[in-house]
């Protein structure tokens, strides 16, 4: 007998505006028990005031939110705040709690646990520790703490992933996999959409449209309707055409005989303006020439105290490469950034950049705006022109568009900007100064999907170096093609692949030291290999050494293959190369299973010699 779903929100005809913005006009939905729902659309379409008005935080303009007395509603907010003299408990202990407040000591003493269980499993170990003493991300972790604490049947999650490093991000997206809550969550996380939720909300024009299944079945139906729409769009574009020409002709004719034709020309119109066509946005800004030479890391030292960032690090960056940073949060990542921008000095060694590099750099901390001050007037500061490149120029106002603010929106405040919006006009300023050497630290936080959509292709094209620093995996996966991963006391691990290479290689690494762990405590292997070598032999080290270069150049041929692939115009040639990308794709494959199983055994193999 089929389960009767149970229905814990309900959304009737809801509006909201501010001002003279409409973000959202009589949408309806809702949330069955035990559905897991992803909230999407662009920065500023009203995402997070849906979730503030859901949660109770604010009230609409009109419409109903209908949840059930007796459901328990957990919200994390994007930006949690606490005050700072709390200390890390008090924080978790949220005021008005009767659990905390009554005379139970008992009951009071197994809550404190629970806290400190959920803590541990978010590594913040340290219940008294001050919260003037956190990172973003460690804040980001007690608010979640917070949330999850309290066992919510209906969990509110706005961009749960930003600040979190990647072990946290898949250590919550396994947690949501296995319970049996209902979630509404806003994320630009591609990888935990997929993963996690079984449905799509995407907030678009006003409205909402819902897609049944996950984030790819979501992608494939909404190109579906944005061709069906576009091809809406250009029919009534050519009847607005026509009767433009209707009108211009016959001024005269605008009695009460024509008056239902003039009716449908204004008609015409205000639909042609809410329903423009929609796709992505090009950004075409050419990088600037950039030499044979980019940087080289000599003996570079750097400590804080007793916590390791560099240590003896040496590195040669190669032209046009693409290098991918992860790690846990504290473990240096963004300290490495700034040693090779010269704003933080190495203890020791230097790095010797290139004369012909021009560093674009993209900070986690973002641009420092003017609230006061207008959108074109934050660029128009920087220049009035921007150069594209090979002669072409472009008005700050025509920059603007391609970031996706419309003339209306280029004379807005920037206070009146959203959290996104306002890392868009960042983005807009880094790259309008023709860099040829990108740095990008933390990118993808607040900005749509749309838009990441539209810096990977441009980072996929970008001819010039590029160093991202991201939590984002899908991000990741699209734009870099090594990685380096810090895995803190100044131990950096130069892999060669993509984060999913990288992790599954990892996965491999770790089920290996726990088989090696359980028989070194049964004593299964103890005389087994009497004569157990202790490095890779010659010719293995030599194979281990050959792919590393390898790789690398069949990863170029088929980057430079797939960049010409689109000016090919013969039938012959189009099929030739195609087939050699397939070919290449499987030798690439073949030979990092390869690399992955030498690297491994020569870990291993220098862990025991340590030892």
């Amino acid at each position: 007998m089929e389960k009767l779903m149970v229905n814990i929100l309900q959304i009737e005809n809801l509006t909201k505006s501010y001002g003279c913005t409409v973000l959202f006009d009589g949408i309806n939905f809702n949330i069955d028990e035990g559905e897991k729902i992803g909230l999407i659309g662009a920065n500023g379409s009203g995402k997070t005031s849906l979730l503030n008005i859901v949660a109770g935080k604010t009230n609409p303009d009109s419409g109903r939110v209908i949840i059930p007395k007796k459901i328990r509603i957990g919200y994390l907010e994007q930006n949690p705040q606490y005050p700072e003299d709390l200390s890390v408990m008090q924080a978790c202990l949220p005021s008005g709690n009767k659990t905390i407040h009554a005379d139970e000591y008992e009951d009071a003493i197994a809550y404190e646990q629970k806290i400190k269980q959920i803590l541990t499993q978010l590594k913040i170990p340290d219940c008294n520790q001050k919260i003037s003493e956190l990172s973003g991300g460690q804040i980001k972790r007690v608010a979640l703490a917070n949330v999850l604490i309290n066992e919510p049947e209906l969990l509110i999650l706005d961009e749960p992933s930003n600040h979190l490093d990647l072990e946290m991000i898949e250590w919550l997206e396994e947690y949501l996999g296995r319970t049996k809550l209902s979630l509404l969550m806003v994320t630009h996380d591609r990888y935990f959409l997929e993963r996690v939720c079984s449905e799509i909300l995407e907030l678009d024009d006003r409205q909402i449209y819902c897609y049944r299944g996950t984030y790819s079945y979501y992608v494939e139906k909404r190109r579906e309707r944005i061709e069906s729409k576009n091809a809406e769009t250009e029919r009534a574009k050519s009847l607005f055409r026509r009767e433009l020409e209707w009108m211009r002709r016959q001024p005269s004719a605008r009695g009460t005989k024509a008056a239902y034709r003039v009716n449908t020309f204004y008609e015409l119109e205000e639909k042609l303006k809410q329903g423009k066509r929609q796709e992505n946005l090009k950004l075409n800004v050419k990088s600037s020439y950039i030499g044979n030479k980019i940087f080289e890391a000599i003996h570079v030292c750097k400590s804080f105290g007793d916590v390791g960032i560099l240590n003896d690090f040496n590195y040669v960056f190669s032209r046009y490469e693409k290098m991918g940073i992860v790690g846990n949060n504290g473990t240096g990542k963004s300290t490495f950034v700034k040693l090779l921008l010269g704003e933080t000095e190495p203890d020791s060694g230097y790095f010797d950049v290139g004369e012909t590099v021009r560093f674009g750099y993209y900070s986690q901390s973002g641009l420092d705006f003017d609230d006061n001050m207008k959108v074109i007037d934050a660029v128009r500061n920087i220049a009035e022109l921007i150069d594209l490149g090979k002669g072409q120029k472009m008005s700050a106002s025509q920059f603007l568009q391609l970031f996706m603010f419309s003339p209306d929106k280029q004379y807005n405040y920037i206070s009146k900007l959203s959290g996104g919006e306002r890392r868009r006009l960042y983005l807009c300023t880094v790259l309008m100064h023709n860099p040829n050497f990108l740095i990008l630290d933390e990118p993808t936080n607040d900005l749509d999907i749309l838009t990441l959509n539209t810096l990977e292709n441009y980072l996929q094209n970008f001819e010039g170096c590029l160093i991202v620093i991201s939590h984002d995996r899908y991000f990741m996966d699209k734009t870099v093609d090594h990685l380096f991963a810090f895995k803190g006391n100044a131990e950096i691990k130069d892999f060669p692949g993509n984060y999913s290479d990288y992790r599954d290689w990892r996965s491999i690494a770790e089920k290996e030291k726990v088989r090696d762990e359980k028989n070194s405590r049964t004593g299964k292997n103890e005389y087994r290999q009497p004569n157990k070598k202790k490095k890779l032999s010659f010719r293995e080290q030599q194979e281990y050494e050959t792919l590393e270069k390898e790789i690398g150049m069949l990863e170029k041929e088929k980057h430079d293959i797939e960049q010409n692939i689109s000016n090919i115009s013969n039938s012959d040639e189009l099929y030739m190369q195609s087939e050699r990308i397939a070919e290449l794709i499987k030798t690439i494959d073949a030979k990092t299973e390869r690399w992955m199983e030498l690297d491994i055994l020569n870990e291993s193999l220098t862990s025991e010699k340590t030892v």
